[in-house]
Formats: C-alpha cells, sequence, structure tokens
C-alpha cells in the first residue's frame, strides 16, 4: 500500500487538493482512459444505451475515444427484453453489441437474474408455477440471452444484487426477491451452473452494491457478500468474479482504503476475479461551488480507485455512464440536486469535455501494477 497516500482523516472532502492536470483544457487529442487502462492490463468503459448512439453523435464519438469495453445500461434487463412471455425484443441490445463489434470492444451483459426490472407477467407465472416450473421460468431467460451473444459478450452479470441484510434475514440475503421467494438461495446455484453450460467461454459474475464504504450499512454488506460466496464456493458453484458496483456516495458515508483494501483481498484470495461494475459519485451534499466540488469527486474517486487497481484481480472499471449528459443520479430523488443543476459525478461532463475525474481515473490507472491474468472460465472453480 505505499504507492496510496491516503488523504487526512477518513477523506477530508473540505481540504482535498486539486487533481494534477494531464490533459489540455484546449481539447487538444490526449490518450483515452482506454489506452491508460491496458498498460495494466485492464479495460475502462461505460454503461450506453443504443438511443444515444443513435441520436448523439457527440457522447458516441466519446464512447469510442475513451472506452475498450462497455454494457448495456438497460437493454438486457428482462423486463425490456421479453414485455411479453416468450417474445423478445433485443433490438437495443443488438445495436449495443454491433457497436461494440465494430470498435473493436469488449462487451459486459446486464443482467440475466435480478429481482428488479422484471416483465409484469413474470411474477404471476412465477406464482402459479410448481418447482419445476419456477426453475424453467428462470433459466429460460439465460436460454435466450446467452447463445444469441456468444463469443460477442465476454462476460455476464449472472446475478445482480441478491443481499439486502436490512431486511432482517440473519445470512443478510435479499427476502423481498421474487426469486429467493420462489426457489430459495439455490436459485443462485442454479443460474451460475446453467450459465456456465450454457456459454462455458463466459466469464460469470456475481454482482452486488453498497460494499465500499466505512458505514455499518456497507459492513453489513461486506459479512454477507463474504459468507455467501463461501457457501457458493462450498457448493461449487461457477463464480468466476464478483462485480463491486462502485456507486459512491462521499457526502453521506465515510471511506477507509484500509477496510476496503481488505474486502477486496478477502475477495481476490479465494481465486475470484474483480471488476468495478458500475462506478460513479454521488456529489449532491458537496460544495455548492462545481469546480470544487469537482476537485473532491476526483480525489475521492482516485481514493477509490487506487485500493480496486493495487489489487492485482481487478480487471476493469466501468462508469454507469461516461458523460453527467446521461448521469442516472441527475433524476433519481436521493442523489438529484433539487435546484435542477446535473450531477456531476461522471468523468465527463454535460458538453462531453473531460473533468477532473477524468484525469483521476487516467492517473489511477497509470499508477497500478500489472493485472492478474484471468483463468480461463473453464477451469476456474474446478
Amino acid at each position: 500500500m505505499r504507492r496510496r497516500e491516503f488523504l487526512a482523516g477518513a477523506l477530508a472532502l473540505s481540504g482535498c487538493a486539486p487533481m494534477p492536470q494531464s490533459y489540455a483544457r484546449d481539447g487538444a487529442p490526449t490518450e483515452s482512459l482506454a489506452t491508460r487502462a491496458r498498460r495494466s492490463g485492464r479495460w475502462f468503459g461505460a454503461a450506453i444505451k443504443s438511443r444515444q448512439l443513435r441520436e448523439d453523435p457527440d457522447f458516441t464519438a466519446a464512447v469510442a475515444r475513451e472506452c475498450d469495453i462497455v454494457v448495456e445500461e438497460y437493454e438486457l434487463k428482462r423486463g425490456t427484453t421479453e414485455p411479453k412471455r416468450d417474445r423478445f425484443d433485443f433490438s437495443g441490445a443488438d445495436q449495443i453489441i454491433d457497436f461494440a463489434q465494430e470498435h473493436r470492444m469488449r462487451a459486459r451483459g446486464h443482467a440475466l437474474v435480478w429481482y428488479a426490472a422484471n416483465p409484469d407477467w413474470l411474477e404471476p407465472a412465477l406464482q402459479a408455477a410448481d418447482h419445476a416450473g419456477r426453475e424453467k421460468l428462470m433459466l429460460s431467460y439465460i436460454d435466450a440471452a446467452m447463445p444469441r451473444y456468444a463469443g460477442k459478450i465476454a462476460e455476464w452479470d449472472v446475478v445482480n444484487e441478491p443481499l439486502e441484510p436490512n431486511e432482517g434475514r440473519a445470512d443478510g440475503m435479499r427476502q423481498d426477491s421474487m426469486w429467493m421467494r420462489a426457489l430459495g438461495e439455490e436459485y443462485i446455484d442454479l443460474a451460475f451452473h446453467h450459465a456456465r453450460e450454457t456459454d462455458p467461454n463466459a466469464m460469470l459474475f456475481l454482482t452486488d452494491y453498497g460494499v465500499e464504504h466505512d458505514s455499518p450499512r456497507c459492513e453489513r454488506r461486506r459479512t454477507a457478500m463474504l459468507k455467501l460466496v463461501d457457501r457458493l464456493m462450498a457448493r461449487k458453484v461457477p463464480v468466476d468474479a464478483i462485480g463491486i458496483q462502485g456507486h459512491l456516495k462521499p457526502f453521506r458515508e465515510g471511506f477507509n482504503q484500509d477496510i476496503f483494501a481488505r474486502f477486496l483481498k478477502d475477495l481476490s484470495d479465494r481465486g475470484l476475479s474483480l471488476s468495478i461494475t458500475e462506478f460513479d459519485v454521488a456529489d449532491r451534499g458537496g460544495p455548492p461551488n462545481p469546480d470544487k466540488r469537482d476537485r473532491e469527486v476526483a480525489s475521492i474517486g482516485k481514493a477509490f480507485l487506487d485500493v480496486a487497481f493495487d489489487n492485482p484481480a481487478t480487471q476493469a472499471l466501468l462508469c454507469w455512464g461516461l458523460s453527467d449528459r446521461y448521469s442516472w443520479l441527475s433524476n433519481f430523488p436521493d442523489y438529484k440536486w433539487p435546484d435542477g443543476q446535473l450531477s456531476r459525478g461522471l468523468p465527463l461532463d454535460d458538453k462531453m469535455r473531460r473533468k477532473p475525474l477524468w484525469d483521476a481515473i487516467g492517473a489511477a490507472f497509470d499508477a497500478a501494477p500489472a493485472a492478474r491474468r484471468q483463468a480461463s472460465p473453464r477451469s476456474h472453480n474446478a
């Protein structure tokens, strides 16, 4: 950890120094984040929507310039792709994957099994089915999505957000989930085994949020994650990697580099690869001055990413969006600014200009040790 110079205290927000300016403010060409990521054997990318690619050439050019991996923000979620039972619409995802192929980018699939963003018909059908029927209903989406993109989508979020300790279960599992109610924790085993059989070459991810901060909430979630991973490994469930979403809330919860580093080491010591899959910084509650807030967001992001990349198991960083023009944070009630200003939690501003957070991400990649080569999915957990 000697390369990390932690900010005084638990991140002294008001005293953050500006990030070094490693790019030209006049828009002169500079190396992309993807180029800087590749030097350490990693990828950089973002969540995108097909409509953005169709309608916003400036955004499309920014993605092509900065990224070498993309993920669908919502267009592989089942509520979008299967609005009626067994009637699929993959047109939006097809456009994103075609874009990735055209630009020689890696692609992620998000997400096969999730408690949210499901079509209205699914839960009533699940309740009416017997046990075998419930399994079939869950696995049928894996059968529809994975073969369609075999060889094009390199990694999948197989199960997304299975944890919620606040719901009261002693094991920290999310009980308010149709899959948990229908099949118990075995739904995770079934999903991963079926995903492995369906596309043996894909990296299979278990993903969740709320494991980043130094807070009782996140500590409960870290504990629940490690215990779940241990149970899955004991049952030889083929989980290849953990996706840490990385939605930071620094003006509400503190961050401790050592605590986060220990958690990542606990995961990587179990032989798992890691990625930061949905990174952004909620800036509501920060300084009113946007320039000062940008500098603090950058310092926070740098502290977090230094820890993430210091672990050689960390393979990639994906932001949940690339530009403030399209950030979900600007619309979500808990994080949007009451005066209507846009959230500034992504590396590019609403005019596609690089911000201090872009600098921070690049600097973290520049300082990172080489990533550990990913194990072959077929040999992982053997």
